[in-house]
């Protein structure tokens, strides 16, 4: 099957072979340096009422990897995402699924229900759950270092830029000085006019690093708060064609209780 590819087109100020800071001339960022997901049916979201066994407010998670351990703060404000993903943990929906797309100072992405025991050389990336999740935009979440996103199929075929059931990513990103952060913005107003960073978000983009070409396209519903290391850890591996490391990265999830 086809994959279904994620479109931004703007000059994103970057300097190695994916998005890096230092723009040198306008270009399109391709089809491959997106965070993606194909998804095979498009259900109404499912009724989680029955499945969540935490509170749904201030919940944490455990993302245990091959390369050590993440927490994770899900936030209130995406009520959408946050409860989803309660289910699906819950479930034990991402107990050995792999991180199946990994690109050094980008992101990590994971969450494909077919990269269970996945053979190596096999395409990955287009499973979920068979439904998806409302977008959940807020100015206050950014894409900074850490960061906890859902992927999405492309605008042309999701102008409502619904997110993937299932399928997330984790920024690793790139700092970036005042001049690249002001270019930044000025691409996210093409989409949404007066959006404007806060001192502390600029400060964020300066010191920690992220992806802030993507702020305000896809949804942001959680951080890492403990073990950014082990995205620095999982980008270090190399990787085949297509992303995908060359050595499973197995992931499971459960709640901080």
């Amino acid at each position: 099957m086809k994959r279904l590819f994620l479109y931004l087109i703007g000059c994103f100020m970057v300097s190695s072979s994916f998005l890096m800071v230092g723009c040198k001339s306008k270009s399109k960022v391709t089809a491959s340096e997106t965070p993606t997901t194909e998804i095979k049916e498009d259900k109404p979201q499912s009724n989680m009422s029955n499945e969540q066994p935490v509170p749904t407010t201030n919940v944490k998670v455990k993302m245990t990897t091959t390369f050590g351990e993440m927490i994770i703060q899900l936030y209130d404000e995406t009520p959408k995402h946050r409860d989803n993903f309660i289910k699906l943990v819950n479930e034990k929906y991402y107990d050995s699924l792999l991180f199946h797309r990994c690109i050094k100072g980008f992101m990590i992405q994971g969450g494909d229900p077919n990269s269970r025991n996945a053979a190596p050389g096999v395409q990955l990336g287009v499973g979920g759950p068979g439904y998806t999740v409302d977008a959940e935009f807020n100015p206050l979440l950014i894409h900074k270092k850490g960061a906890l996103a859902a992927a999405r199929q492309g605008d042309m075929v999701n102008p409502q830029k619904k997110s993937s059931g299932s399928q997330f990513y984790i920024v690793q990103g790139r700092t970036m000085n005042d001049a690249q952060i002001d270019q930044m913005q000025a691409y996210v107003q093409q989409k949404n006019p007066g959006f404007t960073y806060t001192p502390e978000q600029r400060e964020l983009y300066k010191t920690v690093g992220g992806t802030a070409q993507l702020d305000m396209d896809y949804t942001v519903f959680g951080e890492v708060i403990q073990g950014l290391e082990v995205i620095d850890a999982i980008n270090s591996q190399p990787t085949a064609p297509g992303d995908r490391p060359l050595q499973n990265i197995i992931m499971k999830i459960e709640f901080v209780r």
